[in-house]
């Protein structure tokens, strides 16, 4: 013979009786005191009430903490944006390669607050300066087999990087450097931004500003060269 069903009643009878044997269970499982009603009678159920209050309280907590990092982060982009939108001003009243490559130098050091900046420029061209930030390679990329594969690749990477890489980008600084981001500048050369800081520039940090500087730089520099 089947056994009787058990009633509405006889369901609820054993559910208040595993959770007096579990006293611990809606802790363990609190998206199930947030869902639950409560009587308006004053009495021990005050304080599962008040459980859920908390509850709510704390989600409201984390939902202010990341709206305020959301809002943080907003309002440095768009200080970037700024800095960015300024550079190109700047390089579109640049009339020759020099003036080019000082108004770059300038601009990535005093408004994006670099300490070192070394731009890597293919070729030689007699009317550079003759400045520690700049460096002509005669033979191209071939010169510079330490960073063939960024040359390759063309994409901005960050982060800390080998000696021999440093050597080649900061020369006499290399050492003083513990994080950088390098900005190829398609067949023109490559931009590199140090910093004294290991967390300034880090590894799978956004590189959408920098794919902009990139395409600025790249396009003034091509300009300043049909000028001359």
């Amino acid at each position: 013979m089947n056994a009787p069903l058990p009633d509405d009643a006889t369901e609820a009878g054993a559910v208040a009786a595993y959770l007096k044997q579990h006293p611990t269970f809606l802790s363990d499982y609190p998206e199930l005191a947030a869902q639950l009603t409560m009587p308006r009678e004053q009495g021990s159920v005050a304080s599962l009430a008040a459980y859920q209050l908390q509850q709510l309280r704390e989600k409201n907590a984390e939902l202010e903490r990341r709206l305020a990092e959301l809002t943080a982060i907003a309002a440095d982009n768009e200080q970037l944006m700024e800095r960015v939108h300024a550079l190109t001003v700047a390089l579109l009243r640049a009339n020759t390669l020099e003036v080019t490559t000082r108004t770059v130098m300038a601009r990535l050091s005093e408004d994006f607050h670099t300490e070192q900046v070394r731009l890597l420029l293919f070729g030689n061209n007699a009317d550079l300066p003759r400045s520690d930030w700049l460096r002509q390679v005669g033979g191209g990329g071939a010169d510079l087999p330490e960073l063939a594969e960024l040359l390759q690749r063309q994409e901005p990477v960050s982060g800390r990087l080998s000696p021999d890489k440093l050597a080649q980008l900061f020369g006499d600084e290399a050492s003083a450097i513990r994080s950088a981001a390098l900005i190829p500048l398609g067949e023109a050369g490559i931009l590199a931004i140090g910093s004294q800081d290991p967390d300034r520039f880090q590894p799978g940090m956004g590189t959408l500003f920098l794919k902009m500087i990139a395409a600025t730089v790249t396009a003034a520099l091509a300009r300043a060269h049909d000028l001359s």
